[in-house]
C-alpha cells in the first residue's frame, strides 16, 4: 500500500503557518485542516453560551459537540479575542481530548492531508511523511497579526500585540497536555526575513525533499 502524503505544518501564533500550510494542501491537492481553528470555535462557543474561558467543563462540553459546519465563520474565528479564547481553552485536557479523534481522522483519510497547528507532527500526527515547524521572531509575528487585525479595523497598539503573542507562546509551550515544541524529525523553517513567496517556496522544497525520502 503507498504512503499518505501527510503534512504537519507546526509552529507559533503568525509565523506564516496556515497561510503556507493551505498553499501546501492547494500545491498537493490534499484537503486542509486548520486545527486552530477547532479551538477558536469552542472558545467561541463557550463565550456565545455565555460561559467562562475559565470553566473546564463548558469548554469540554462545546468541544464534544463541536462539528465542521461551525469553522465556516472564518472572519470571526481568526479575531484576536477568538485567538485568546483558543489559547485559554486550550489548556483543558478534556478539551483536547474531544477533538483529537477529529483531528486524527482529518489527518489519516486516504490519499492523506495537510494540517497545521502546535502538536500535528508530534501528536495528531507522528508519522508523517513530511513535517514544518514554521517560526519568526516574535516581534515580526506580532507586526504581522497587528497589520492584520488592524487592517480589518480593530484597534489595538503594536505593544500590547507583541505582549499577547509573548504571553500565548509561554502559554502554548508550558501547557500540561501536547506543548507547542518542534518535534525531531520536523524541519525548522524561520520566515522572519521571508515574504510568503519565499517562505512558501522553502516549505515546498522540504515536503518535496520528504516525498523523495520516503518514495511519495
Amino acid at each position: 500500500m503507498t504512503r499518505a502524503l501527510i503534512i504537519a505544518v507546526d509552529g507559533p501564533a503568525a509565523s506564516g503557518k496556515g497561510t503556507i500550510a493551505a498553499r501546501l494542501a492547494t500545491e498537493y491537492e490534499l484537503p486542509f485542516l486548520d486545527t486552530g481553528l477547532l479551538y477558536r470555535a469552542v472558545g467561541v462557543g463557550v463565550l456565545d453560551a455565555g460561559g467562562s474561558l475559565d470553566d473546564e467543563a463548558a469548554a469540554e462540553a462545546v468541544a464534544r459537540a463541536l462539528d465542521a459546519g461551525q469553522l465556516a465563520d472564518t472572519d470571526r474565528l481568526t479575531g484576536r479575542d477568538a485567538g485568546e479564547a483558543a489559547s485559554r481553552v486550550a489548556r483543558y485536557t478534556g478539551v483536547r481530548a474531544a477533538l483529537l479523534a477529529f483531528q486524527k481522522a482529518f489527518a489519516h483519510q486516504a490519499g492523506g492531508a495537510v494540517l497545521d497547528g502546535r502538536d500535528i507532527g508530534t501528536v495528531i500526527a507522528p508519522g508523517a511523511a513530511a513535517k514544518l515547524f514554521v517560526t519568526a521572531t516574535p516581534e515580526v509575528r506580532a507586526l504581522r497579526r497587528w497589520k492584520q487585525l488592524t487592517g480589518r479595523g480593530e484597534v489595538i497598539a503594536y505593544e500590547d500585540m507583541l505582549a499577547d503573542i509573548v504571553r500565548r507562546d509561554e502559554r502554548d509551550a508550558g501547557r500540561g497536555a501536547a506543548p507547542m515544541v518542534q518535534a525531531e524529525d520536523a524541519v525548522l523553517l524561520d520566515t522572519t526575513d521571508m515574504d510568503i513567496e519565499t517562505a512558501f517556496d522553502a516549505a515546498r522544497r522540504i515536503v518535496e525533499a520528504a516525498r523523495v525520502r520516503h518514495g511519495l
